[in-house]
């Protein structure tokens, strides 16, 4: 005898997922990452004429503040980023310890805690545990601008930095040199200011030339180097192009390539960390990848690690 049953109801229709909002470039999302990182650079920029008429800035303020902009900046990118935490070459002493040292200047922290942090991020790049993703609290306004906060600045109030290095940099930890610059941290701050003060100062035979200098080439090109770095942690992971394949929403923002040194090209260096150069398209600069180029035509670097044309041909058509 066969039993009649009723015929299953049809399955409920699949809500289809919503995109991410950096995945399909929502204006509201753009506007919002624009606002934060062109409004306080228009504020700095229109300071600088009231500056100049008034006589608080001055020629060589600005020669000192782009000269130590560029040699300390360089140490991060150079030191910090692609020798220490990513072994994408390696120095010879004397670079090894002037270019760390330069880092250090740019009182972002000591070499070792650095390292750790960064090698943490990419260790769990947009994920939990990641110290400085975005997208940690979601995709909504609100949690875009929580998201931003915490990625450019909010993640250095709640890092656990005897954690991170104990696990993440315990080769730095048996390096004598990186321990040595890091433990004299608060001396290579104290002369990342003093430094320029000295220089305007005695070129100048004025205290009002060490004050200029103080501020400009001190304490405002320390300022532009920090949100520089920020800028590359939060923008670079929130919108800009993706041409290779990454396991995370690390970008290409053309727009700070020059001050970051080629750090902007984010995609890139996310799709293949160890790589020495992070600009790799045509037109794509790159100034730390072409002092590492010029290092290892001296000598003073080996085993550079440089991107080939069949791995960045694989990246690109996977991200297709």
């Amino acid at each position: 005898m066969t039993t009649l049953t009723e015929a299953p109801a049809p399955p409920a229709p699949r809500r289809k997922a919503k995109p991410v909002l950096g995945e399909r470039r929502n204006l509201w999302h753009q506007s919002l990452v624009y606002l934060f990182l062109l409004v306080p650079t228009a504020a700095l920029v229109a300071s600088i004429p009231l500056a100049w008429s008034a006589g608080w800035l001055t020629p060589l303020d600005a020669v000192l503040a782009v000269a130590f902009f560029f040699l300390t900046g360089h140490g991060v990118t150079f030191s910090y980023h692609r020798m220490l935490t990513h072994g994408s070459f390696k120095a010879n002493r004397p670079i090894k310890i002037i270019s760390t040292i330069l880092a250090s200047m740019t009182v972002q922290g000591n070499a070792i805690g650095w390292v750790a942090d960064h090698r943490r991020h990419h260790a769990f790049s947009d994920k939990e545990g990641d110290p400085h993703s975005p997208w940690l609290y979601g995709n909504g306004p609100w949690a875009l601008v929580k998201g931003f906060w915490h990625s450019h600045m909010g993640w250095m109030f709640q890092r656990d930095n005897t954690t991170n290095i104990e696990r993440y940099a315990p080769d730095l930890q048996r390096d004598k040199d990186i321990v040595w610059i890091s433990k004299y941290f608060w001396l290579w701050t104290i002369l990342t200011f003093l430094l320029p003060a000295a220089i305007g100062g005695l070129a100048t035979m004025s205290w009002m030339g060490a004050l200029t200098a103080f501020f400009w080439a001190g304490v405002v090109r320390v300022a532009v180097l920090h949100h520089t770095t920020w800028s590359t942690n939060s923008i670079c992971h929130m919108i800009g192009e993706r041409p290779f394949k990454a396991r995370d929403k690390a970008a290409n923002f053309w727009p700070l390539a020059i001050v970051s040194f080629g750090e902007s090209w984010h995609n890139m260096h996310h799709a293949d960390p160890t790589s020495a150069r992070h600009g790799v398209k045509r037109g794509q600069l790159d100034t730390t990848a072409r002092i590492i180029w010029i290092c290892e035509k001296f000598g003073w670097v080996s085993n550079v690690k440089w991107p080939s044309a069949e791995r960045l041909s694989k990246l690109e058509k996977e991200a297709a």
